[in-house]
């Protein structure tokens, strides 16, 4: 039997290395020579950065390599081939976890008893389930799915599994569409936005980003669209899409948007037999069809701030508004190329002058709020050391006059382009109060004149909107707070009772499918619901009068 103490193996190597060869290999070996597990190998040879050894573990001469300065190679070998000889020896009985035996996988305990959940839970697991992994609605449908959704236990009375009618009622997804050029490649972006109906924290996910071929025509624009919702199973799951202001985009949904007809037609669940060779020589106008379409609040505001530019192209100011931007232009250009007049102005105004960017009108209205900012006597100064034409008393009121005139707008469309916090309900307040702080400017301010009236072309079909009053008054920040007038207010307040009516009566629909035969005679005795109406207009207006301006007010 073999000896494994140290002693002894740091002997038995030695002696097998030839002397001539103890030189050369001893700084090699070091790393080696000084490993715990070193006693089970004899050293043989270097070569470069490898070294040769023999496994005195293995019947034979089982030679092994490893690296000069890594032992994990010789390691493996003690692991995984003799793990029960290095057991069974006393020399090795403090051996550490780098040869540990690997852990065995944990047994699943499935012997506990099963917790069970509410019904509105499972409701809101299967809703939560649905949107993050992009499923279609009828998933809620499938036979399978069903299955496992019946092995879960529920407290109290099983109700009817939801389906996908009533998941169209939980939650309901909008996308955003957009369409530019980089590099002369053309590329299609899309995203995904929702609000969870248990914590009304907004969620988003992007769905495309994918290169357009050939010209945006609305044909090209209508079909993308409708691949990218199929792709995810969001067809039916769409509230509404979100575009600019584009004619491509504004026509592709003007051809393809689905009518009230298309989706009677969907909830007939009769099979038609359709003429495949007809279906296939016809062109593809008809064959799919879009969501609802909405504009983009904040290009459209972008759109009014054009329009006020084209008011002053064409008015008595023009004159000013050209030579004052124009040395606004002068300066940015100085201070933003060179590092001599960039010093100059940190020095002398102890900031920096914003440069605008062309794709975002907030930057040219900031940009021209901080040279307002500075005394003109001090801005003349700087002009003179760049070079360029000192500002007329003239032109710089006209520039402090287009900033507090155009403030509220940047506001607006810093609200309206917001991430967290921005919803539907906050576009037609944030109009409301636009519209009423530039009235308030007009009798001072000439340039405010045209600024309501443009808001209200551009906003027209959003003014009367159901869904957009009803998504305002229902957002607890503002309730009808916003509104102006009683009559409206009666108005929007006799909506949303009407609305959560319906929903009420909906929800206490019964199961049809699960009707007990024997209860048949319950329906001789069926009355009016009168408490019905009395309960819903109660639950409004205690909400109408709460002092509560978060989310979970809506509760």
């Amino acid at each position: 039997m073999q000896c494994r103490c140290t002693s002894f193996r740091a002997s038995l190597l030695h002696s097998r290395i030839p002397k001539w060869k103890m030189s050369d290999s001893a700084e090699a070996s070091g790393c080696f020579m000084k490993w715990k597990y070193s006693r089970h190998f004899t050293f043989l040879k270097q070569a470069d950065k490898n070294i040769t050894v023999i496994c005195e573990l293995c019947p034979g001469e089982k030679k092994l390599s490893a690296a000069v300065n890594s032992t994990s190679n010789l390691l493996k070998r003690l692991t995984w081939q003799h793990r029960q000889t290095l057991l069974s020896d006393p020399c090795s009985s403090s051996m550490d976890n780098t040869v540990a035996t690997p852990a065995k996988q944990a047994k699943l305990d499935f012997t506990s008893a099963a917790q069970k959940v509410s019904e509105g839970e499972l409701k809101k697991m299967i809703a939560g389930y649905i949107v993050e992994e992009m499923l279609p609605l009828h998933t809620v449908e499938s036979p399978s799915f069903r299955c496992i959704l019946n092995k879960i236990p529920v407290c109290g009375k099983k109700a009817a599994l939801p389906d996908r009618k009533t998941d169209i009622r939980e939650f309901g997804i909008y996308t955003t569409d957009d369409i530019w050029t980089s590099h002369n490649k053309s590329f299609l972006g899309m995203t995904a936005h929702w609000i969870d109906p248990s914590t009304f924290v907004r969620g988003h996910a992007a769905l495309a980003c994918k290169r357009v071929r050939g010209r945006h025509t609305y044909d090209v624009i209508g079909n993308e669209i409708e691949q990218v919702h199929s792709a995810y199973g969001l067809n039916s799951k769409v509230t509404a899409t979100v575009t600019d202001n584009g004619s491509n985009f504004i026509k592709a949904f003007t051809m393809f948007q689905k009518s009230d007809s298309d989706e009677e037609s969907e909830e007939d669940e009769e099979v038609t037999f359709t003429d495949v060779e007809q279906t296939l020589s016809t062109e593809s106008e008809g064959q799919f069809s879009l969501p609802p379409h909405l504009r983009c609040a904040s290009h459209t505001l972008n759109l009014i701030f054009h329009d006020v530019e084209k008011w002053l192209q064409a008015n008595e100011a023009k004159f000013i508004h050209r030579s004052a931007t124009s040395k606004c232009s002068a300066m940015w250009t100085k201070a933003n190329r060179s590092s001599v007049a960039s010093e100059l102005v940190d020095n002398f105004f102890k900031k920096k002058l914003i440069v605008p960017v062309s794709t975002r009108w907030n930057s040219f209205h900031d940009a021209l709020s901080r040279i307002t900012d500075i005394p003109l006597a001090e801005l003349n100064t700087v002009c003179t050391q760049f070079g360029i034409k000192c500002f007329t008393d003239r032109e710089y009121l006209f520039l402090k006059e287009y900033c507090i005139v155009l403030k509220p707008l940047t506001v607006a469309v810093d609200i309206l382009q917001g991430e967290e916090n921005c919803y539907f309900g906050i576009l037609l307040p944030t109009l409301e109060i636009l519209m009423s702080r530039t009235l308030a400017l007009q009798d001072e301010l000439k340039l405010t004149a045209s600024l309501p009236d443009a808001i209200k072309v551009h906003f027209s079909s959003m003014m009367d909107n159901k869904e957009a009053l009803l998504a305002a008054v229902t957002l607890p920040k503002f309730k009808l707070r916003w509104i102006r007038g009683e009559e409206k207010k009666d108005m929007v307040r006799a909506m949303l009772t009407t609305e959560c009516r319906g929903l009420s009566l909906e929800d206490q629909q019964p199961a049809q499918d699960h009707k007990n035969p024997a209860d048949s005679t319950d329906d001789f005795f069926s009355f009016e619901e009168d408490d019905c109406t009395y309960s819903t207009e109660t639950e409004v207006m205690e909400y109408l009068k709460s002092a509560g301006s978060e989310l979970g007010v809506l509760s």
